[in-house]
């Protein structure tokens, strides 16, 4: 099978289940596993390089307004790998290139290729998806393994923190302006011991004011804006901080959103488990420590 993957999660899956030799063809921000950038690029981005978040989200404003895409796909590249499977997404034009794009490409060029949509919203449906690309594979004992082997790292979570303090929790999925997350982010801070106090689970993120961070009463901020690694997620941490907008005295923590939060695949796990080491020192507003048991 020859597969394209339009998706960072999707690529990291299909490695991860062992169909990475069937990926031929993948998009720009695909970066995990490294082999996953040896593939032929068929995707890439509408936004200028160096944007700042207030220039992202102004860029993005605008050409949602004028109903432009942000991504481009790259017929050509496209017709050169005569893919049997598409791999893409209707959850976020602003994450990964549409569906409707896709299946308006595949038409132009005669491309018969199965299209696959992943929309994953909740945790479940995030290791639901493994199972899905697993049966579209032919790997399935490989990704039921992997959902097995998440559960367990998952449930282990819970045991460790099931009995401490649950420091309450905003997470940021952009700073400028600020965001409170859903899908399955305020799930991923609830199994690591805290308490999502901004966004809810299994819907979209949604813009707030700082008066609401503020109103929130956090014991802890954690900055993950969308599409930034660690060090790019510390620096506009670190602006938070020096700017005042933020509650003060409260401990922020910076993680690496692309690996561990924004993309639904297997390293979810990873951004859980590194909360609940976070969370374990974090003083709740009565005083407690939260030690962590075990």
């Amino acid at each position: 099978m020859r597969i394209v993957s339009l998706l960072p999660s999707t690529t990291e899956i299909l490695f991860a289940i062992g169909a990475g030799d069937d990926v031929v063809g993948v998009t720009f921000e695909c970066d995990h596993p490294a082999e996953a950038r040896g593939r032929t690029i068929v995707s890439t981005s509408a936004m200028p390089e160096g944007l700042g978040p207030r220039e992202i989200d102004d860029f993005v404003a605008s050409a949602m307004q004028r109903g432009e895409d942000l991504y481009h796909l790259d017929e050509g590249a496209l017709a050169g790998l005569d893919a049997e499977l598409v791999v893409t997404q209707d959850l976020c034009a602003v994450c990964a290139v549409d569906v409707a794009v896709v299946d308006d490409a595949l038409a132009h060029l005669g491309c018969t290729a199965d299209v696959l949509t992943i929309d994953p919203h909740t945790l479940a449906e995030v290791l639901e998806s493994f199972r899905v690309l697993g049966r579209a594979t032919g790997r399935e004992v490989e990704a039921d393994a992997l959902v097995q082997d998440t559960h367990r790292r998952l449930a282990d979570v819970v045991r460790r923190v099931g009995t401490r303090p649950r420091p309450r929790v905003v997470l940021l999925e952009w700073t400028d302006p600020p965001f409170a997350p859903g899908h399955w982010i305020p799930e991923m801070v609830d199994l690591a011991g805290g308490e999502p106090v901004l966004g809810t689970a299994g819907e979209k993120s949604v813009r707030v004011t700082w008066e609401d961070v503020h109103a929130a009463r956090p014991d802890v901020v954690v900055v993950a804006p969308c599409g930034y690694d660690r060090d790019g997620a510390q620096a506009l941490a670190d602006e938070l901080v020096a700017s005042g907008v933020l509650p003060a005295d409260v401990p922020v923590h910076a993680v690496d959103a692309n690996a561990s939060w924004a993309r639904p695949g297997t390293r979810l796990i990873d951004g859980i488990e590194e909360l609940a080491d976070v969370l374990s020192t974090v003083p709740t507003r009565s005083g407690a420590t939260g030690a962590t048991s075990g």
